[in-house]
């Protein structure tokens, strides 16, 4: 059971791969709050690249040498976040933007889990500024026409892109 007297938000994604923007928030959210779970959703209809288990991995890999380590879980879900987050007893659901496009989604599922979970809240940052163009998607798609990512995601992400994709790096 999750300690009650932590002000705990829980930051969901696929993170298919998880980048540095994705770490960016992390880190940023960890100012913020006591306990940051980074929940890894295992699937809203996406089809991933890396499968359920990996990407748990690789979140925890990712994670394991920021500063503030030991103030961040990672942890697996199924289901709805407004469900993950009252179970976890956390305050607030991170979210990120990186341009204006991002806005009208993140809004809407922001009044959703409002709806389903009222005593949450939304909390939505922005990475650093030299990651605000990135995506999960772009990575994907720069690795898999073989060009370089290795300065846009963690060490151990750019090795199982290489690995599952074929490349020699």
């Amino acid at each position: 059971m999750p300690r009650d007297d932590l002000c705990r938000a829980v930051y969901p994604g696929t993170f298919d791969p998880v980048t540095n923007g994705h770490i960016s928030l992390i880190e940023r959210a960890c100012h913020l709050f006591d306990e940051v779970v980074v929940a890894v959703a295992r699937g809203d209809g996406k089809t991933t690249l890396f499968d359920f288990e990996r990407r748990i991995e690789l979140m925890e890999l990712a994670v394991s040498d920021l500063t503030d380590a030991g103030r961040i879980k990672v942890t697996g879900f199924d289901g709805l976040t407004a469900d993950l987050v009252k179970e976890l007893n956390a305050r607030a659901i991170v979210r990120g933007l990186r341009a204006v496009s991002d806005f009208e989604y993140e809004f809407q599922m922001a009044l959703m889990n409002r709806k389903m979970a009222r005593e949450v809240e939304t909390v939505f940052l922005m990475p650093a500024l030299s990651w605000v163009y990135l995506s999960s998607s772009l990575v994907k798609d720069v690795a898999r026409n073989k060009g370089l990512v290795a300065d846009l995601v963690p060490t151990a992400v750019n090795e199982a892109l290489a690995e599952i994709l074929g490349i020699d790096q």
